[in-house]
């Protein structure tokens, strides 16, 4: 046997609409969303005794991929956005997303599990998932064997630094007006704010005029970066 096939068990919903400002870890960002489970695995007793656990293991596939299913496309070396996007190491080295297994593996915290309306959803946050990732498992986290301490991390040892969010006149007016109409909230605010404090650029763009675009739940975002700051300019 040389191939697995694995069930898929329910779908991420998240704010999180393109890979485009996706955190690259989990728990960099404090997004809620919610997984909502499908059929047979949609019932609530699967879940009994999951709220003694603070947090989750996801297995999830990477489902958005260019030629994820092209063996012959295997890349035995990648570039790390951690390492600038230049410098090549093996894929086995890193979590990148191209791999021989379009697997992903992530550490949530859980918030709670409730059934709304036929569906059962089990929400988290921390998630670093794109909105409509299969899920294919889910597992209790288990501090005393999931957390080693002094673990090396390699290039990855530290999280990576944030920059200030700054929000030009124009924006601060716009998004104003959305509250007062209640289209966002504060917690809207705050999970944009920690998504672009990490500057989702690609590794390798500097260009400090350029203006990027970016969708986060049902708005779109343009901003500017510099080397300390990320200014806001439009929110739409």
């Amino acid at each position: 046997m040389t191939e697995l096939t694995l069930p898929i068990i329910g779908y991420m919903r998240s704010p999180y609409k393109e890979k485009f400002g996706i955190p690259r870890q989990p728990n960099l960002v404090q997004v809620e969303s919610f997984i909502e489970m499908i059929a047979p695995y949609n019932e609530l007793s699967a879940f009994e005794g999951i709220e003694a656990f603070s947090h989750l293991w996801l297995l999830w596939q990477f489902h958005d991929n260019k030629n994820q299913q092209d063996k012959a496309k295997f890349r035995p070396q990648v570039r790390p956005p951690r390492l600038g996007g230049n410098q090549k190491i093996g894929v086995f080295a890193t979590r990148s997303m191209y791999r021989p297994a379009s697997i992903g593996l992530s550490v949530v915290q859980l918030k709670n599990v409730k059934k709304v309306g036929q569906s059962v959803r089990v929400y988290v946050t921390g998630s670093d998932l794109l909105d409509g990732t299969p899920i294919v498992d889910i597992k209790p986290y288990i501090q005393y064997s999931d957390s080693v301490i002094d673990a090396q991390s390699g290039y990855a040892q530290c999280e990576p630094e944030r920059k200030k969010i700054i929000w030009t006149e124009s924006a601060e007016f716009v998004k104003n007006q959305f509250l007062k109409m209640q289209k966002m909230n504060a917690q809207f605010i705050n999970e944009l704010e920690q998504v672009l404090s990490l500057d989702p650029r690609p590794a390798y763009q500097h260009d400090d005029e350029r203006i990027y675009g970016l969708s986060f739940g049902e708005f779109n975002i343009k901003f500017t970066c510099n080397e300390d700051s990320v200014f806001i300019q439009m929110i739409e």
